[in-house]
């Protein structure tokens, strides 16, 4: 197949062979929008998967999803300054409506807190409106200047959480709670193993009083954040002018969170999971599980896909048949590249022994099967197929995690090897930034459950953190 081998290995450029699969795969196409995708079937497809997952998991925990306006006047933007100032670079500005000058100019929105506040200003008047649990499914525009598909472009599909508490402690325990839905999320559905943790003061996000992030790690080591949970305190709600009466019949302010997650995520899946093949998508996310190939169109062949087809329709497995004329060695590298967990293919001489082959997209490994047992091996193989993909992306993820005691081994790891490099830090905002300007690494996450022992591997001053620092997309 020629797409195939249009492919470039991964291991001799990590770039260029994440750009052949995202669009071999037909996931996306370039658009003559600067800067913006045009995300195609399939890959829309996938997003669907993770957008329906994600959307019953909000709901089981009492959100209810909303609407919020695309533009937001200037004015609203600028009630909260410390929020606009870490946005304002990115901002896209709508001047003119039709042939007239706007009287105020508006934002397409980067996020949307301000709406937020601005709706929860008027509806939030009692203890008894609390808590207000809100998540958004929309598009935000941020005016990257360097895109890529999936992980930074100027439109972005994404959903945003927005809640408001009576109490400090509800609030937190919100902002965390979303954390580990999300971080249940990536393991149990992406197979991706994520390293949570709070951000420091110079990472966390604008407005925030404590950002909390999932970082993965892809194939080459770099870092995608794959999500972010943030509590806001009350700061968002004094400036706005938010209050209730609490039992006490007193005038208070709310305290705020705001949580998210992108499409990114797909990027994150292809470069865990992806192989020189292409895709390799994790059967409980992904949107079809089997490919079904005919080896040709004899009746009996016919037959057995049909009732192949039939199981797959009554047991709730979703699948596709390729009929088209194309070779079966092509359908088959088409199936590897699309990332299909299983395929299916169905010829006369399996059918001669009653058998069907099914091919793994994990391991690749080929499977008999007798035509009366393919739903009870694919239920067996799916869990199977999970767990391995997993075991695999956290086992590669875990070799590449280092520990410097030192900043001579910290140099030496950060110029030598990819991945992530824990190790003690002071506090200081300027060692975090030494650190950045002298390796191209920022910190990802603070580290909580381990001992801090030696001093800072920057200043060699006291060390209060564990910190782990990584290159990131």
């Amino acid at each position: 197949m020629k797409g195939l081998e249009d492919i470039t290995s991964r291991d001799v450029d990590f770039a260029k062979w994440y750009t052949d699969v995202v669009t071999k795969a037909n996931l996306v196409d370039y658009s003559n929008v600067k800067g913006s995708m045009i995300i195609c079937p399939y890959g829309y497809a996938i997003w669907e998967s993770m957008q329906n997952i994600l959307d019953k998991m909000f709901k089981e925990t009492g959100h209810e999803n909303v609407q919020m306006p695309m533009f937001i006047p200037e004015s609203l933007l600028n009630v909260e300054k410390n929020h606009i100032e870490g946005f304002a670079p990115e901002v896209a500005w709508v001047t003119h409506g039709g042939k007239d000058k706007l009287e105020e100019r508006m934002c397409v929105r980067p996020t949307s807190e301000v709406l937020f506040c601005d709706y929860y200003k008027k509806i939030i008047k009692s203890y008894r409106d609390l808590p207000k649990l809100y998540n958004q499914w929309c598009t935000i525009v941020r005016w990257e200047k360097t895109t890529r598909p999936f992980l930074r472009s100027r439109e972005i599909l994404w959903q945003e959480g927005h809640t408001m508490h009576a109490t400090k402690e509800e609030a937190i325990e919100e902002t965390l709670r979303m954390l580990h839905v999300y971080e249940d999320f990536q393991r149990n559905y992406l197979a991706i193993p994520v390293i949570i943790g709070k951000k420091t003061e110079k990472e966390k996000f604008a407005g925030a009083e404590a950002s909390y992030s999932l970082e993965a790690m892809m194939y080459d080591g770099v870092a995608l954040q794959n999500g972010t949970s943030h509590y806001f305190g009350d700061g968002f709600a004094k400036t706005f002018g938010i209050e209730f009466l609490n039992k006490e019949n007193k005038l208070v302010t709310p305290f705020q969170t705001s949580w998210g997650v992108t499409t990114r995520m797909i990027g994150s899946l292809i470069m865990v999971h992806g192989d020189d093949r292409g895709l390799v998508i994790p059967p409980n996310i992904a949107p079809t599980k089997v490919m079904i190939i005919p080896i040709g169109d004899k009746e009996e062949i016919t037959a057995i896909t049909n009732k192949i087809s039939e199981d797959l329709k009554n047991n709730n497995i979703s699948f596709k048949v390729d009929n088209s004329n194309k070779t079966p060695g092509f359908k088959f590298a088409d199936a590897e590249v699309k990332g299909y967990p299983v395929r299916i293919e169905i010829g006369m001489r399996d059918l001669e022994n009653k058998e069907v082959t099914i091919v793994r997209r994990d391991t690749l490994e080929k499977i008999k099967v007798k035509t009366d047992n393919v739903i009870e091996a694919l239920n067996k193989l799916f869990p199977e197929i999970q767990d391995n993909m997993y075991k695999k992306a956290l086992k590669r993820r875990d070799e590449m995690i280092y520990d410097a005691k030192s900043y001579e081994e910290f140099t030496e790891i950060a110029k030598n090897k990819p991945g992530f490099i824990k190790t003690n830090w002071c506090g200081d905002t300027s060692c975090e930034d030494k650190i950045k300007d002298d390796f191209s690494m920022k910190s990802r996450c603070l580290i909580e459950d381990e001992e801090i022992s030696g001093p800072c591997v920057c200043c060699g001053k006291e060390a209060k953190y564990r910190l782990y620092f990584g290159r990131q997309y």
